[in-house]
């Protein structure tokens, strides 16, 4: 009697970008690196027992006309920055991935999140393959002044060991840190950390989070490269939802939180956070943390203000300059808060078209806060800080400056403005300098001056009463 055996398929994928070749190969036909074909058994018997034909009949062919739009569930924080960024709260089915240099607040941020939902009746279950259970237990009993019951933690680097919990526990948020430290048994030749394994463990979690029966909400830590973007394959950023970045210097105080990619909401909105030896705290009105209070009266030189927008948000800053005599033949050009191109332009336009003498002066542009000017509508008002250091007399602490300045000495219109300006009449400030012509001819609003003026030198000569 003759016995015969059914051989398993042998098939050869790259450990690095994934790619499967029926042959062995010195060299990835895909992404030319050497060296990084492993094996792997494939079932012949389980491969055939389900045809092309009836996989792709799985999924039927609908019209987008009789599709049922539906409007997904959210499950809100009580973190308004947070909530803000997401778009109005986790929606129940979506896969989120969070990335940030080491020491941002990553993991810090997540568990705030996780006892936050799992607080208000939610089952949460924290997955990690960086930190053991202790290590967990320890930074909540930092930052958090109760544990909830609904939290479960896995401290593991199996992916599924995590799977089987998700199933145990049935939880609504999955929070897993990080996904380059978990591996799936079904490649057992790769690496924890090699695209084939980050890319087979995400697809797992993007699966169990779109279950139409039984949809999950999905956080993924991806660890960051040294070039400041999420380790792995480019794939991965496609195949989430949102991508969130923290942004933040380790020693500083200040985060934001920036959506690079939002499906459910805005992208490029962007919160605000203060990191604190009780984590991280939402700043809810970054404008106050801003700028420095005041007595109305009170001036300053070398202070002018600015509305910026961060995502759909205006936000008013406050740059400081410092004008000092350089006694070298190469005065200091120094900013923290911008470009050093884009300074020098600003300082050679002042200087051409303002009539300031500052080549033999030191420059020093900061904000308070510490925030970016990425805007071209912050450019008056980093020039007005300059004049007035220069001047030493201090503009009013109810006037704002709202414009690019071109290189002929012009003011420039910019995107927004009329937002802009409500929000400084909200907040009570009386003045704001605006390019000519950029506002409406039926645009008024209740309590704020809007001065249009043409040029640098209009604004110069009507803010400090220069004849």
């Amino acid at each position: 009697m003759e016995v015969f055996c059914i051989k398993n398929k042998t098939i050869y994928v790259c450990s690095n970008c994934g790619y499967e070749s029926p042959k062995m190969a010195g060299k990835c036909f895909n992404c030319n690196e050497w060296n990084t074909f492993v094996e792997k058994d494939v079932d012949s018997k389980s491969e055939t027992h389900v045809s092309p034909l009836q996989r792709r009949r799985s999924n039927p062919i609908v019209k987008l006309t009789d599709i049922v739009s539906t409007n997904s569930h959210r499950i809100v924080t009580g973190i308004k920055e947070f909530n803000r960024v997401m778009g109005g709260g986790i929606v129940r089915d979506s896969v989120t991935i969070i990335t940030a240099r080491p020491g941002a607040g990553k993991s810090t941020l997540l568990l705030q999140v996780a006892h936050d939902i799992a607080s208000s009746g939610y089952k949460v279950l924290y997955a990690s393959g960086e930190e053991s259970d202790s290590q967990i237990k320890n930074r909540a009993d930092r930052i958090l002044d109760r544990l909830s019951d609904n939290i479960w933690v896995v401290s593991d680097t199996s992916m599924d060991n995590v799977i089987s919990a998700i199933d145990n526990i049935d939880p609504d948020l999955i929070i897993v840190d990080s996904i380059q430290t978990f591996t799936l048994d079904e490649f057992q030749g790769s690496r924890a950390g090699s695209p084939t394994q980050t890319m087979g463990c995400a697809n797992e979690l993007v699966r169990i989070a779109k279950d139409g029966d039984r949809p999950h909400a999905v956080i993924i830590v991806g660890q960051m490269t040294k070039n400041d973007e999420i380790a792995g394959l480019r794939a991965l950023e496609h195949l989430v939802d949102t991508v969130l970045v923290i942004e933040g210097e380790r020693e500083e105080e200040l985060r934001s939180l920036l959506a690079t990619k939002n499906r459910f909401g805005g992208t490029g909105e962007m919160g605000f956070f203060s990191m604190t030896e009780k984590g991280l705290i939402s700043i809810d009105n970054p404008s106050e943390y801003f700028m420095t209070r005041r007595e109305k009266k009170e001036t300053v030189s070398g202070s002018a203000l600015a509305v910026i927008k961060e995502g759909s948000r205006p936000i008013i800053v406050e740059i400081e300059s410092l004008v000092s005599n350089s006694f070298t033949p190469f005065p200091s050009r120094i900013g923290e808060c911008l470009r050093r191109e884009q300074l020098n332009t600003l300082i050679s336009i002042l200087e051409q078209r303002g009539c300031q003498q500052l080549f033999n002066k030191n420059v020093v542009i900061k904000t308070t806060g510490g925030i970016q000017l990425k805007e071209q509508a912050s450019n008056l008002a980093v020039i007005m800080s300059i004049v007035s250091s220069i001047y030493d007399k201090g503009i009013p602490c109810d006037t704002v400056f709202i414009s690019d300045v071109g290189l002929t000495g012009e003011l420039k219109k910019v995107p927004s403005l009329e937002g802009r300006i409500k929000e400084l009449d909200r907040m009570g400030f009386k003045n704001v300098y605006v390019a000519q012509n950029s506002l409406g001819k039926n645009v008024k609003f209740d309590n704020i001056n809007v001065l249009e003026c043409k040029t640098l030198q209009e604004v110069i000569k009507h803010v400090f009463s220069i004849k």
